[in-house]
């Protein structure tokens, strides 16, 4: 592998480093998919153990789309195509594939939805036990599926924010893999990996602008280190401004940027997957996108929804909410002069409902409603094969 260093970043959350140079970007015969940029992945460079086939997914556009939205360098980073149609199969892979390598037998991770999905089909797929933490008003049919993946899923009654540091405090003490998104810097890696996707795709270049949901804030990150690790190997002149993406009705990193009151309670949003009212990455998130000379937008509901359907109408693709809230953005940003019609921009369509899994699990998990603690969930894992003492 590329020399991967783990050190601490500015904001006191681990990231990984390299020896940057050209010769770590893949040559032709390479690969697919996300394993093709493992020299600038912290795993040795050698074949996979994860099952799943992830990333290589792809960059799409029509004629159609470009001209309702009057944007003629317009391109849709298709990210549905993974095994949980979500982007989050990224950061699952690389964080099983550190599992299966060093012999871990759980892995845990909090989620509003479409991470902990994830997390349950790469468990089942690759023979790991999955607990799961969602706040209480997770959208029940992923909850089902994540328990009919195997998955041990806790519903905290204290909502997100209780159930990421439960999460967190279980991990620690039972002894888990701990594959909280952005706080493992894995998952920051493997996102990443979709910038190199789209340099390639695009004849090996950045875009100008590139639009991102943003609920914690991961996803951007990792756009952003992707392309200025392109910069750093020398193979990119600079990382594309970035546009972070929240729905109105859940905007709290926007608020920030843009200097408004964040309300004692936000009425929440259609795009479940990016409803995290109080994010964990919001500094570091706003860093990313100062350095681009970015910006942040908001976007209604029913604007999110008509993205949707524009997707799906004029660009044949199936998405989710949270998912096309990047294009609604980007609508946004071009009919107010922040994305100029003739820039080359991509938007981060990230994810889409999952009628059925891939897999099969070799045995149903359960779902638990809890108050957040320690006890409860050791009372409630007690006689299942995930270890708590």
């Amino acid at each position: 592998m590329g020399e991967a260093r783990l050190e601490t970043g500015v904001h006191g959350h681990e990231i990984y480093t390299y020896d940057y140079e050209k010769a770590l970007l893949p040559g032709t015969d390479s690969g697919a998919g996300m394993w093709r940029y493992q020299r600038l992945l912290p795993r040795p460079d050698e074949p996979t153990m994860y099952p799943l086939p992830v990333g290589g997914t792809p960059l799409r556009t029509t004629r159609e789309i470009r001209q309702r939205l009057g944007m003629r360098g317009l391109w849709l980073k298709d990210e549905t195509k993974g095994p949980s149609a979500s982007n989050k199969d990224r950061a699952t892979a690389l964080v099983i594939d550190q599992g299966l390598r060093t012999g871990v037998g759980v892995i845990s991770t909090a989620s509003t939805g479409n991470a902990a999905v994830s997390t349950a089909i790469g468990g089942a797929a690759a023979g790991i036990a999955v607990v799961i933490f969602v706040p209480v008003d997770c959208a029940p049919a992923k909850v089902e599926m994540m328990a009919a993946m195997g998955a041990y899923v806790f519903r905290v009654c204290e909502g997100y924010r209780a159930a990421f540091e439960l999460s967190r405090r279980a991990a620690a003490h039972f002894h888990w893999m701990d594959r909280c998104t952005g706080l493992n810097p894995l998952t920051i890696e493997a996102k990443k990996t979709a910038s190199f996707e789209v340099w390639e795709q695009l004849g090996d270049r950045a875009p100008d602008v590139v639009t991102v949901p943003v609920g914690d804030g991961v996803t951007l990150i990792g756009a952003a280190k992707g392309f200025q690790e392109l910069v750093a190997c020398g193979v990119a002149a600079k990382v594309p401004r970035l546009i972070g993406v929240q729905a109105q009705s859940c905007a709290p990193v926007a608020a920030r940027w843009h200097g408004t009151p964040v309300p004692a309670q936000w009425p929440g949003t259609v795009a479940d997957g990016i409803e995290v009212p109080e994010p964990m990455l919001t500094d570091w998130t706003i860093d990313e996108v100062r350095r681009t000379d970015g910006d942040f937008v908001t976007v209604t509901d029913a604007e999110i929804l008509d993205a949707v359907e524009l997707l799906s109408d004029a660009a044949q693709i199936t998405s989710e909410p949270a998912g096309a809230t990047s294009l609604a953005g980007l609508r946004q940003a071009t009919a107010t002069g922040l994305v100029s019609p003739d820039e080359t921009a991509v938007a981060w369509v990230t994810g889409a409902n999952l009628p059925s899994p891939p897999v099969r699990a070799a045995r149903p998990g359960a779902v638990f409603t809890i108050s957040a603690g320690l006890d409860a969930v050791a009372f409630a894992l007690a006689g299942t094969p995930v270890p708590v003492s």
